[in-house]
């Protein structure tokens, strides 16, 4: 294909932040325009596992805490989870709908941010204070604060993949994977705090560590593609 039949296909607008930061070669922009697709590919394995592991500790902890089952609907009923009850009684009544609610089901349906805003200073408190102790690891002085910031970047590191924005590239219009390999190391950071090995429970889990290498030497690639 030609340049311009993808940019038909793809917008003017949406290549022209991959040509800016690739100093108006096409060959080079449309290369680095797969590279970012392929690492966004191989971010969701690990942003996945993260999340699963991640929603599945805090659920045994409010079970255990609050000796309920069904804490997500007692908690935004009349509990500390009030201010999150209409996406929670969202997400129950389509299950409801569809005659298939569990517990287990509305845990796996509730979005991201959905569980680490719990780690909020308002939530937190509300909680009971007692969040933390899902991360058995967790470096030392590591505080609530901290761990929502660092919880709320990869929120939205992921919600820039899910709306196929570019994360191969800084503000600047600058190729960079620096923001992308930062969020990768809090990952792996993260699933360390909550007592795994990351080799371990990323086994088989592609990793975006060779695309991050691919895109730091694309200047000393060809480009190949017709333009």
């Amino acid at each position: 294909m030609k340049y311009s039949e993808y940019e038909k296909a793809l917008s003017i607008p949406r290549l022209n932040k991959y040509k800016v930061a690739c100093q108006g070669n096409k060959n080079k922009t449309l290369i680095l325009y797969r590279y970012n697709i392929k690492l966004c590919q191989k971010f969701h394995g690990v942003l996945g596992v993260l999340e699963i592991i991640l929603r599945n500790a805090i659920d045994e902890h409010y079970k255990t805490l609050f000796l309920d089952n069904d804490w997500l609907i007692t908690q935004a009923t009349n509990g500390f989870l009030h201010s999150s009850k209409n996406d929670i009684f969202r997400e129950r009544d389509k299950l409801l709908r569809m005659n298939t609610y569990t517990h287990e089901k509305l845990v796996a349906s509730l979005s991201f941010g959905a569980w680490t805003i719990m780690f909020s200073k308002h939530l937190y408190r509300l909680g009971g204070k007692t969040l933390l102790q899902i991360f058995p690891n967790k470096a030392h002085g590591l505080n609530q604060k901290q761990i929502y910031k660092d919880l709320d970047k990869i929120r939205v590191f992921r919600n820039r993949i899910a709306h196929h924005e570019p994360i191969c590239f800084n503000p600047q219009r600058q190729i960079n994977v620096d923001y992308a390999e930062e969020i990768f190391n809090l990952i792996i950071q993260y699933l360390k705090f909550l007592g795994y090995n990351s080799s371990e429970i990323l086994y088989g889990v592609e990793s975006p560590v060779c695309i991050f290498r691919k895109i730091r030497d694309l200047d000393q690639q060809i480009p190949t593609v017709d333009t």
